[in-house]
């Protein structure tokens, strides 16, 4: 039976693409929808560009017959753009609000006996369409299971006799098979304090890991899985890192020590780029007092705190070393660089180490157009924690940290860990655990 699919506003900005995403089935669009994105169709930011994407993607199917009749997309659906502004209050609802003109197309064409299922982004909204007895669901497309989500290490209990030849060649052959960069941690039957760790070249072949990743900076890893983490980040070979820990694990703090190692110590990068979307990326830091520079030190005030930490030096009498004199210093020679994510779009980004903290506000088109940005020599990490989001209209399983870590797991270029243990202080790790 063929489905009719009544589209929210928010899932066309989050997804420029979810018109192509219902294949042969009828989608229908509101001209509330429409009206909505031609709110945002002027703003220069990424809700701007997909409101503009879709506006150009309905002038474009008009060739194809009327709007209001219903046209024939490439993916042998049928696209229909329905006027609902009486029919809000058929369903008991307020006209004057948009969400309830849309609901109310939907509920018209459900009473008409037409197999509707109402696509949104908004949870309230859903709500709603759920009471007025209509089928509602998030935007299925570009999630994962969250419950199943690539770790980037697995332990692998064998024979002690293994272990001993693993260290002694510094090469094992494994039946199991392994995903790219993926970590082994190597477990005695008979003996758990004896073990290996190993990190995969190919599907089966398991090489040591490097001992560069025991002392970066000036910091020491505190796990196994930081070290794992520290071994990715020090290997210009992969070139996409995601991180993916709840708070204190360290994820942002590893990250900055391994761009300050290669950038300033080794020289292999020619700059660190540091980004984090605590406004999501769409909006700008505008509303902010003070002039950029000064905006960004409201919001980046997280990672002058790693900073802080990492650039710190003691003299000989004990004293500290200015530190802001530090970070300023690096940013003046163009060194160290803290931008807003609006004004990365159209970049390109060669020779940097790039870190996107708070990776899981991004949706996974936000992410692919941040990293499509990476030019020759690049290397790019994203970390985040899945379960703190503050963009309303993601979640653990759509967000895209956690679709990038999943989709990309078989590359080669790419490499992931999930932190587990907060390592930032003892009060920390009971308040992520207990609260």
């Amino acid at each position: 039976m063929i489905k009719t699919f009544v589209l929210d506003t928010n899932v066309l900005l989050h997804s420029p693409q979810a018109l192509d995403a219902f294949e042969e089935n009828t989608i229908v669009l509101p001209m509330a929808v429409i009206e909505e994105l031609d709110k945002f169709k002027t703003s220069n930011d990424e809700l701007g560009r997909n409101a503009r994407y879709v506006i150009r993607t309905l002038d474009r199917l008009r060739q194809n017959g009327k709007l209001g009749d219903g046209v024939q997309m490439d993916n042998k659906g049928i696209l229909k753009i329905l006027v609902g502004k009486h029919l809000a209050g058929d369903a008991g609802l307020d006209p004057a609000v948009a969400d309830n003109r849309i609901l109310g197309v939907a509920y018209h064409l459900h009473l008409k006996g037409e197999n509707v299922i109402f696509v949104s982004k908004d949870i309230n909204v859903r709500v709603k369409a759920d009471a007025l007895g209509i089928v509602a669901q998030d935007y299925e497309n570009q999630k994962i299971n969250v419950d199943e989500l690539y770790t980037g290490f697995i332990e692998l209990p064998v024979p002690g006799e293994f272990i001993d030849e693993f260290y002694k060649n510094e090469v094992a052959e494994l039946e199991s098979d392994l995903y790219p960069n993926e970590f082994v941690i190597l477990k005695d039957e008979l003996n758990e304090k004896h073990s290996a760790m190993g990190r995969a070249i190919d599907h089966n072949t398991l090489v040591p890991i490097a001992q560069r990743s025991e002392h970066v900076w000036n910091i020491r890893p505190r796990s196994k899985e930081q070290r794992m983490a520290l071994e990715l980040l020090l290997d210009p070979a992969v070139e996409l890192v995601t991180i993916v820990g709840q708070a204190g694990t360290g994820k942002t703090l590893l990250a900055i020590a391994a761009a300050l190692e290669l950038t300033l110590k080794h020289e292999q990068y020619d700059r660190v780029l540091v980004t984090r979307p605590i406004i999501p990326m769409g909006k700008d830091i505008g509303y902010l007092p003070g002039a950029k520079d000064q905006k960004l030190a409201h919001w980046m005030q997280p990672i002058f705190d790693n900073l802080s930490y990492l650039l710190r030096e003691e003299g000989e009498d004990g004293s500290t070393r200015n530190v802001t004199k530090r970070v300023d210093e690096l940013i003046q020679k163009n060194v160290l660089e803290l931008e807003a994510l609006t004004y990365i779009r159209g970049r390109s980004i060669p020779r940097q180490y790039v870190i996107v903290d708070e990776a899981q506000n991004l949706t996974p088109h936000e992410v692919k157009t941040i990293i499509s940005r990476a030019g020759e020599g690049t290397k790019m990490i994203l970390t985040g924690d899945p379960y703190q989001i503050d963009n309303p209209y993601l979640d653990a399983a759509s967000n895209g940290l956690s679709y990038v870590a999943e989709r990309l797991k078989e590359h080669t270029v790419h490499g992931h860990i999930t932190l587990h243990k907060s390592e930032r202080s003892a009060l920390a790790a009971v308040a992520a655990m207990e609260l």
